[in-house]
């Protein structure tokens, strides 16, 4: 069997090994652009902020390693041209541009995804500075030591993040959004609320509710132009989203409108023996039983190993997924999943409610507690379980993780409120805060 593995993102590399454990006679060629693999990218904030020990350990592989694992790494290497159905690839040496043409079994596209970059006047200025790839990092990290003043546009994680960090480190911090709050996709409005007051606590101006429109370079940085305002600083950060980065294949394909490649519950694309994961793909959203574009890391590792499960034959289904996530912002912990809002939930054509509660994770004669501020939201005709969140200063994000599995399995908020949960002073209340939002979310319902 000879194997093609289009990218070494996360679901390129999880693939390429578990193909390897799999079939360990496989073939298997795995062709990428770059000089690196496996990096996680998610780190980037972390880094500007100086809480990475060592920025080797921002990748989990490398190029020789795959190598000692028995597979073909071709680096800095680019697939011009992929003729799916024939499968059969042409391909660049980007050292020496040198052209081949080969042809394989089966192909895997895990190609990754790409930076929004929308067409603004200015969007090219060489202040401006992406949050994507290892490149991406290192040009921003060289940069942050010394500014001043940066504007981050995007508050969805990855600008939030980056925003944080920099206003930790005395930065003044620009925060703008085209949304009427702060990670207004991610989380609830009333958790908004509580990270934008976290945000004017240290300084940051939030522009939310505005749209940028153009850069423009001034003598000593740019000015970022909105539709209602104007901004200067000396560097601006792009962090707006992603997109499915499949113009390579994505016409050969079923796809969603975005580029995002569709797959069977085995992996499989349209095309037989083709297979898709990670960020280039689409995935079976839980909470709305659709498809949906959701580029997380979490999603690509899981869909890569599935794929190596079943490149032989299908026999291990991929069982969605609830776009689980956490942030820590100004030492505030943040854990979702699912759909956090009734307004999310509407969005997607769900008929919802929701209900919130706010109380400390444990006794009160302790010597010390905090609060939890703990919201879950259910499908008002099934009461299936659809979306939670949960926010502390004490480390509550595994909750959203308890949350996910119930969501996964199609729970009521009448099973999650009966669900056994522990009692210990320590840890909990004799309620667990998870059992108490789902007896309000009965009670309510």
């Amino acid at each position: 069997m000879k194997v093609a593995v289009i990218g070494s993102t996360h679901a390129g590399v999880f693939a390429a090994k578990q193909i390897k454990a799999e079939v360990p006679d496989a073939e298997v060629h795995v062709f990428e652009k770059n000089q690196t693999v496996s990096f996680l990218s998610c780190g980037i904030a972390l880094w500007i902020g100086d809480h990475v020990s060592s920025t080797e350990r921002m990748f989990y592989e490398s190029p020789e390693s795959l190598e000692t694992q028995g597979i073909q790494m071709h680096m800095q290497t680019e697939v011009t041209q992929a003729d799916l159905t024939d499968k059969r690839l042409k391909i660049k040496n980007l050292t020496n541009d040198e052209m081949r043409e080969e042809q394989f079994d089966k192909i895997i596209i895990t190609s990754g995804s790409k930076a929004v970059i929308p067409p603004i006047p200015g969007i090219d200025s060489d202040k401006i500075y992406m949050s994507k790839s290892w490149d991406d990092a290192n040009r921003l990290k060289a940069q942050t030591e010394d500014v001043k003043r940066a504007i981050v546009i995007g508050a969805g994680y990855i600008g939030a993040e980056l925003a944080e960090q920099l206003s930790l480190a005395g930065k003044q911090i620009t925060l703008i959004d085209a949304l009427d709050r702060v990670l207004a996709k991610n989380v609830s409005p009333k958790l908004s609320e509580i990270i934008a007051r976290k945000y004017e606590e240290h300084g940051v101006t939030l522009a939310m509710n505005e749209k940028v429109v153009g850069f423009e370079d001034t003598a000593d940085g740019i000015r970022v132009k909105t539709d209602r305002a104007e901004y200067e600083a000396d560097i601006a950060i792009l962090g707006i989203g992603f997109m499915p980065n499949t113009d390579l294949v994505a016409d050969q394909l079923d796809t969603l409108p975005n580029g995002a490649i569709k797959t069977d519950k085995y992996m499989q694309t349209s095309i037989p023996d083709v297979y898709a994961a990670g960020d280039a793909s689409a995935v079976f959203y839980n909470p709305t039983q659709a498809y949906d574009y959701i580029p997380l890391a979490t999603n690509a590792v899981r869909q890569g190993m599935l794929i190596g499960r079943n490149i032989s034959q299908p026999k291990v289904a991929y069982p969605g997924t609830q776009a689980t996530s956490a942030v820590e912002l100004y030492e505030t912990a943040i854990g979702t999943t699912g759909l956090t809002s009734v307004a999310n939930a509407e969005a997607k054509g769900i008929s919802a409610d929701a209900v919130t509660i706010e109380e400390d994770y444990r006794p009160d004669f302790m010597l010390s507690t905090e609060r939890v501020v703990a919201s879950l939201v259910w499908e008002k005709e099934t009461r299936r379980i659809i979306g939670a969140e949960f926010l502390s200063a004490h480390d509550v994000t595994q909750a959203a993780n308890v949350v996910s599995v119930a969501i996964e399995n199609q729970m009521t908020i009448d099973q999650l409120a009966l669900s056994d949960f522990f009692f210990q002073p320590n840890f909990s209340q004799p309620i667990n805060y998870i059992s108490s939002v789902a007896m309000a979310a009965v009670a309510k319902a």
